[in-house]
């Protein structure tokens, strides 16, 4: 994979809806109806925004931003936008007014897309402070008195007559992008302070679809379920991986359909973080318990069945003889409607943007629901490591992506060399120095190990590793994810214990599975605040809390938790678009109850 296939993403659009006109490209909703567009059409419509987007004033290069929930439409202006030979700039619709106004100013953001009014209204209060800013397009809305806002289709049937008033005009513009061209600058959702602007070429993506394609991750006869957010990287690489290859692809992003639309899409493929699987797994857990008798019995006879072919499996074995015959009653019985409430077709799910529990990963094998956990960052175009569908690891993010080079460094920080490592961060001279070593050797800010075939296990983020006052390091999102993963009862774990003398935990508990807990241990009509002072409650914390402790050293052992008043959310600031955890926003937030933990303790040595 030493030379790419296409020049720019637009030529590998472009070969998309010539070599397959008729083909499926996207299903998208109307309503609660299911409509398709082919590949044709869909060129057809990106090539109107791209000459909209000239007609308009855009020029080569320049930003034009996507403000919107993921959608048929957002794929469309992303392509339009490469397609005037412009870059896309991306913002996440949770975004508040003042985070919109920091992205477009520090990218000199033209133009906006914005899917609704409610979006638009946000750009509106902002206007007078952007100062590059000349329009708004409203992919569902209508026209400003003013001319500032017009809706997509006026754009759409601007830029056709512009096509035809300039022929030959959109071939000359499209075949001067180069490899190097700026395509995208997308911004960190961060944990911490203001978002930096990554800037990937074209070439970053074209080098994303050729190793997927290698890879076979996705083929022409599978279906992909795409509801992530497409400002994020991850799921920008399955909206890359999906042109290169022709696999249709169904595109909603209503987190709240989730359930229904897996169910009427029946895909093969899907992508999600960590979170949607965990409570996934809450979900079968609680349904089952709640079950109870002879129903949940059978739950636990099959599950500890699917334990041991999960074992089979991940030697490389199939069971035989009467494990092959129990397994057969399992599926029958148990796993069959699990499988079928997440569309029944599944080839494998994919896990990114954050770490996987190994326990929750294990646990979907033996139910015969495989997710395979990968890892990227946005400075690397999202993938660099995959677990692969026919040679997989637990607990690892699997094997490098062809032509993508790793080295793990003294203290631990995993490196990253290829074509789709960033440009660097915009404006920012002195981050992108401290993050590329001059040969393009990118610091990715993660702690790891790889093994003998190359598998490559995530310890911890670098910044998050915690030094306890003893000098000892202790790596807590391993520990939070051994927490999620044991009780249906935790949301959310936060580790803390960085200069201190011992660690400890907040926990958040799970607003969807707590009830049913409640229920089941006797405790009726009880609302979220009562459930976090309930004795039973709290010594069920406490059980798991001394579970997990038995299994790590002496030195990270959690000698204290809280159970805090109300679950994390992006709402509330403790969790960026992508559901990571904002620790020091989190930790600042419930300082008093931390410090209460160490109140007469030494804080240092």
């Amino acid at each position: 994979m030493a030379s790419a296939s296409f020049s720019s993403v637009v030529e590998m659009f472009h070969h998309r809806c010539r070599s397959t006109p008729d083909a499926d490209a996207m299903y998208y909703k109307v309503g609660t109806e299911w409509k398709t567009m082919d590949w044709k059409t869909a060129g057809k419509r990106s090539r109107n925004i791209a000459c909209g987007l000239r007609a308009r004033g855009i020029q080569s290069e320049e930003r034009c931003a996507v403000l919107s929930a993921t959608r048929l439409e957002w794929v469309l202006c992303d392509m339009g936008i490469l397609a005037a030979a412009a870059a896309t700039t991306t913002i996440y619709p949770s975004n508040k007014p003042e985070e919109c106004q920091y992205i477009l100013n520090d990218s000199g953001t033209r133009l906006v897309f914005c899917e609704n009014q409610k979006q638009t209204d946000k750009i509106l209060s902002i206007r007078g402070n952007c100062a590059a800013l000349m329009q708004v397009i409203v992919i569902d809305g209508s026209a400003s008195v003013d001319g500032f806002v017009i809706p997509l289709a006026q754009l759409e049937t601007e830029g056709e007559a512009w096509d035809k008033a300039n022929p030959g005009e959109y071939d000359r513009i499209t075949g001067a992008i180069r490899s190097e061209s700026l395509a995208t600058l997308m911004y960190t959702s961060g944990t911490t302070g203001n978002p930096k602007g990554v800037m990937l070429d074209h070439d970053c993506w074209v080098y994303e679809g050729e190793a997927i394609d290698t890879l076979g991750i996705l083929t022409p006869s599978d279906k992909q379920y795409l509801f992530l957010p497409l400002a994020h990287s991850f799921a920008k690489v399955l909206e890359i991986a999906f042109i290169r290859v022709g696999t249709p692809t169904a595109i909603d992003g209503d987190i709240d359909a989730l359930g229904a639309n897996l169910q009427s899409i029946q895909p093969t493929v899907m992508g999600a973080v960590p979170r949607v699987y965990e409570k996934l797994y809450n979900k079968i857990i609680t349904g089952a318990k709640a079950k109870g008798g002879l129903k949940y019995s059978i739950f636990q006879w099959a599950l500890g069945v699917g334990r041991e072919v999960s074992k089979l499996r991940q030697a490389g074995q199939e069971p035989s003889g009467l494990l092959a015959l129990k397994y057969s009653i399992a599926d029958r019985l148990v796993f069959s409607d699990i499988k079928a409430k997440v569309g029944g077709r599944a080839r494998f799910f994919i896990s990114g943007g954050a770490p996987l529990s190994r326990e929750i990963g294990e646990f979907f094998h033996a139910i015969d629901v495989l997710i395979l956990e990968g890892y990227g960052l946005t400075e690397t175009s999202a993938g660099a490591f995959f677990n692969r569908p026919d040679s997989y690891r637990f607990g690892t993010v699997g094997r490098a992506f062809p032509g993508s080079e790793v080295k793990i460094a003294g203290d631990g920080e995993i490196l990253i060399r290829g074509r789709h490592v960033m440009q660097g961060y915009y404006n920012l001279p002195e981050a992108t120095a401290e993050a590329l070593e001059a040969d393009h050797w990118f610091h990715t800010g993660d702690i790891g190990e790889l093994d003998a075939d190359g598998f490559l296990k995530i310890t911890d983020r670098k910044k998050d590793l915690i030094k306890t006052s003893g000098g000892k390091y202790v790596a807590p999102q391993e520990i939070e994810n051994k927490l999620k993963a044991r009780s249906t009862l935790i949301s959310q774990a936060v580790v803390h214990g960085d200069n201190r003398n011992f660690c400890s935990v907040l926990i958040a508990l799970s607003p969807d599975s707590a009830p049913q807990w409640a229920k089941e241990n006797g405790i009726d009509g009880a609302d979220y605040t009562a459930l976090t002072k309930n004795p039973k409650v709290i010594a069920e914390i406490e059980r798991v809390v001394k579970e997990i402790n038995g299994e790590l050293p002496s030195y990270s052992t959690l000698k204290k938790f809280a159970i805090l008043p109300k679950d994390l959310s992006q709402d509330d600031g403790d969790l960026t678009p992508s559901l990571k955890v904002k620790r020091k926003q989190v930790t600042a937030k419930y300082k008093d109850i931390l410090d209460g933990f160490y109140a007469g303790t030494s804080a240092s040595l």
